[in-house]
């Protein structure tokens, strides 16, 4: 819409969030769109490989980049909110698709929910800015996603203050935005597993949320910002792997899983007052030092543009887009894509008792299942067969391991260690698949491979067993593993 209709997007979307019209428009929406596998769904979105970010929210008006918990929603008031403006821009850069942020750290929702979060029907412009942007980007042919902090600093859904109310109050908003908004392309989540909120994926359990996501909308992916917790190239807690370029997170040269790396066209995430003189980043470097090359490493490149207190973008951020857009088109299908094994359960091997066939003082193995990347376990120098152990309390099921070697650590080195590696399950004398059989007790290989990559995930038939065992052959230096994960995927295997 050019400016948003003041007789529109009031108080009466808040009553029509909770309603029956809901259910009967998720009912309408999954049978229009049937369940397609993730493969297909992460290809399609590396398809589109160029995005507008928008962060437009409390922090606009604040000259911040949080914004204030404390502070008056009075405050928030984008009176001339063009969000067809938006759209068009980021049709004259060549983007494709869109993400906007629902709610940011200060947890003010930018549409009107019936939690109990603050919203714009609490400020001075009560209009559903979420139903604005989507109908806005959906009529100039672009895809829209939604961008939610987990971290909320009004609601004090903060490290060790998780309740299942909280919880609650989460999945009754993603309920609104993932019910009245038509069909949204990814959730994008913030604030979740990161070492500056520390609320980690058991406090707040990421399967539960993974799943009610897949229950509202099988088609919409699911993506949060953990690369600082998960180096390398895999795909933990998440169906697409989500960089922070913006805080210095770089893509690995050999990744292989599907990607998007987000930064700003100007200096930071929500506006500032200097924005509309300021110097932006150049259309030159955007199209050949980002675009070009991470749309090469399966990466999509996701850009923010930072709209104004009045709820418009800057004359100098839309002259930058259209420059953009007569630098790069958009070429056609992403290259194709390998199935890659996702991590979504928690962790069973985490702080089991586990042993090792050798470590040096204070180097034990529970350096390998302590969920830190950045600790090893490493065996004696004198050991050419190592191995690690976990043991668990009782006869336990799992599909999925992780073997992660520390090459991406400058102390052990980018080269790998490992010639070859065994997965050894003690078999006590009963079948492993179906519990029953009289074999006598012995370790059995599940599954071997020759030298792994650094990050490397097995998928398998789900197997039961109390004692599991990682056998590794060397090449000559002593071997170190930093990650031993052992999980039970909700996959058919």
């Amino acid at each position: 819409m050019s400016a948003i209709n003041r007789r529109q997007f009031t108080y009466g979307l808040i009553a029509a969030s909770q309603s029956i019209g809901s259910a009967t428009r998720l009912t309408a929406q999954t049978q229009a769109n049937p369940h397609k596998p993730l493969l297909q769904l992460q290809q399609e979105f590396l398809d589109l490989r160029f995005g507008m970010y928008l962060h437009l929210n409390m922090a606009t008006f604040e000259q911040r980049e949080w914004g204030d918990p404390k502070a008056s929603p009075q405050l928030f008031n984008p009176a001339h909110l063009d969000t067809d403006q938006w759209a068009q821009a980021a049709r004259s850069a060549g983007m494709t698709y869109s993400c906007l942020s629902t709610k940011h750290h200060d947890g003010f929702c930018l549409w009107p929910t019936a939690t109990s979060s603050l919203s714009v029907k609490d400020s001075p412009f009560p209009h559903d800015i979420v139903r604005a942007y989507v109908d806005s980007f959906r009529r100039h042919g672009l895809k829209v996603c939604l961008y939610l902090s987990i971290f909320d600093l009004r609601a004090d859904i903060r490290p060790y203050q998780i309740t299942p109310r909280k919880v609650e109050m989460i999945k009754a908003q993603l309920t609104e935005l993932l019910t009245n908004y038509g069909e949204i392309t990814a959730m994008i989540f913030d604030g979740w597993n990161a070492p500056w909120t520390r609320i980690t994926y058991d406090q707040l359990p990421f399967r539960e949320i993974y799943d009610h996501v897949k229950h509202l909308q099988p088609n919409c992916l699911v993506t949060d910002y953990n690369a600082s917790q998960y180096p390398g190239s895999a795909l933990y807690y998440t169906d697409i792997r989500q960089y922070e370029q913006h805080a210095g997170q770089k893509i690995p040269a050999d990744s292989l899983v599907p990607s998007q790396s987000a930064t700003t066209l100007q200096s930071e995430w929500f506006w500032k007052r200097d924005y509309p003189t300021q110097e932006l980043r150049s259309a030159r470097q955007i199209v050949d030092e980002w675009l070009i090359p991470f749309n090469q490493q399966h990466c999509n490149l996701i850009l923010n543009v930072a709209p104004n207190t009045g709820g418009r973008f800057d004359e100098n951020a839309i002259s930058r887009l259209a420059e953009i857009g007569q630098l790069w088109k958009h070429p056609g299908p992403s290259p194709r894509l390998q199935p890659s094994v996702a991590i979504t359960t928690p962790n069973l091997a985490f702080a089991k008792p586990s042993f090792a066939s050798s470590s040096p003082d204070t180097i034990g193995p529970d350096l390998a299942n302590d969920n830190n990347f950045d600790s090893y376990w490493i065996c004696e120098e004198s050991d050419t067969s190592p191995w690690l152990e976990i043991t668990f309390e009782k006869p336990t099921s799992f599909n999925t391991v992780s073997i992660v070697e520390p090459r991406y650590l400058q102390q052990y080195g980018p080269d790998s260690r490992i010639a070859s590696y065994r997965l050894q399950l003690w078999n006590n004398g009963t079948n492993n698949r179906t519990g029953s059989g009289t074999n006598n007790g012995r370790w059995i290989d599940i599954l071997s491979g020759r030298t792994p990559s650094t990050f490397q995930l097995h998928q398998f038939r789900r197997v039961t067993a109390q004692r599991v065992r990682l056998t590794l052959e060397g090449t000559g230096r002593p071997l170190g593993i930093a990650e031993f994960g052992i999980y039970n995927e909700p996959i058919t295997t």
